[in-house]
């Protein structure tokens, strides 16, 4: 058997009841902590105690170049893709920034850009190929190569010892590739998925959309299943993000997915292996449209709403103090007994 279809064990229900029960002994009126307690549960039943708690996070930002980008669908050229990869581990990228406060174990993995980049410190330089095919006339990876990058993302996770897992993206025409791969998951066209992305024109947007749609049909014969879509729609990067989000949750690992990209990514994930859908919390709802139907296919109600569009993981890093304010709460405040405040009377 593959690995990726190999067990996702169960979060423990044992310890979620404990955690539920503690929470009706804090001393505030039941539910009054609102999704906070929800987050609190989550977590007991993710690490298998009573009260759990988060200082170790890791942040794997998956980049590589796509073939369709070549076509015009994006605001930037190609050639940022790489430029971005030399700025993340600069330090002067939106996630670098928000990942030092969190002592994250943070690196970008490079898994393939049209011009390759040089070597630098937590960087984990792959090149597995030179970007992906241009979707809209040939699949955009091969099988060989969908299953490297699917195995390179669980390689990254087994390299972590970790209580969260963010996982960021970065490649021009990203967007487009999400787009597609909802698009065909979710049975809709292009004008039902693809925004404006990065910022484009009305009639770059319109491009885009017919490009989906010209993949769409392209492809209808091997969309039927979701690694079909990956090998036909993705990118080196998404489906390195996919391997990694099916070993965090073989590895019991929850999974703090990012935006648009990151939960294209998840959606495919947990549709090859549905035993990964109680590993995930979504962090946030973008501003690109499809994202919340992707959030909604999935079921995740995300922690925050933005307005944020940018990728790279940084709406899940933003979310990382609440979460851990959440579990904070959960640890330290008093009960009714600890702190002798009379508790208050059930009615109904």
């Amino acid at each position: 058997m593959t690995w990726y279809y190999g067990e996702c064990p169960a979060p423990s229900q044992r310890h979620r009841d404990l955690a539920r029960k503690r929470q009706d002994e804090l001393t505030k009126p039941p539910g009054s902590l609102g999704r906070l307690e929800k987050v609190a549960v989550d977590f007991a039943g993710w690490q298998s105690r009573a009260i759990p708690e988060l200082s170790r996070v890791a942040v794997r930002v998956f980049a590589a170049d796509h073939g369709i980008s070549r076509r015009g669908v994006s605001a930037f050229p190609p050639e940022v893709t790489a430029q971005m990869v030399d700025n993340f581990v600069g330090g002067g990228a939106a996630i670098s920034v928000l990942s030092q406060p969190l002592r994250a174990d943070f690196a970008v993995v490079n898994m393939g850009t049209f011009e390759p980049v040089a070597n630098a410190p937590k960087l984990h330089n792959l090149q597995l190929a030179p970007g992906s095919a241009d979707f809209s006339e040939e699949p955009a990876l091969s099988a060989a190569l969908t299953e490297r990058c699917l195995e390179t993302g669980k390689a990254q996770v087994d390299m972590l010892d970790c209580q969260l897992f963010i996982a960021g993206e970065m490649g021009i025409g990203n967007t487009t590739a999400a787009a597609a791969i909802c698009a065909a998951h979710l049975g809709l066209d292009g004008a039902a998925v693809a925004g404006r992305g990065t910022g484009i024109d009305d009639a770059t947007l319109r491009r885009k959309r017919e490009l989906i749609d010209t993949a769409l049909n392209l492809h209808a014969g091997a969309l039927d299943a979701p690694l079909g879509i990956l090998q036909c729609l993705g990118g080196l990067e998404i489906a390195a993000l996919c391997g990694a989000y099916l070993r965090c949750g073989q590895r019991r690992i929850p999974v703090l997915v990012d935006g648009f990209i990151a939960t294209a990514a998840a959606l495919l994930a947990a549709a090859i292996n549905p035993g990964l859908r109680p590993w995930l919390m979504a962090a946030h709802r973008s501003s690109e449209g499809a994202h919340g139907r992707a959030l909604d296919a999935l079921g995740l109600d995300p922690l925050l709403d933005l307005g944020m569009r940018l990728g790279e993981g940084s709406g899940a890093a933003v979310a990382v103090p609440i979460l851990q304010s959440a579990l904070r709460l959960h640890a330290q405040m008093a009960t009714f007994h600890q702190a002798h405040v009379q508790e208050g009377e059930t009615h109904t």
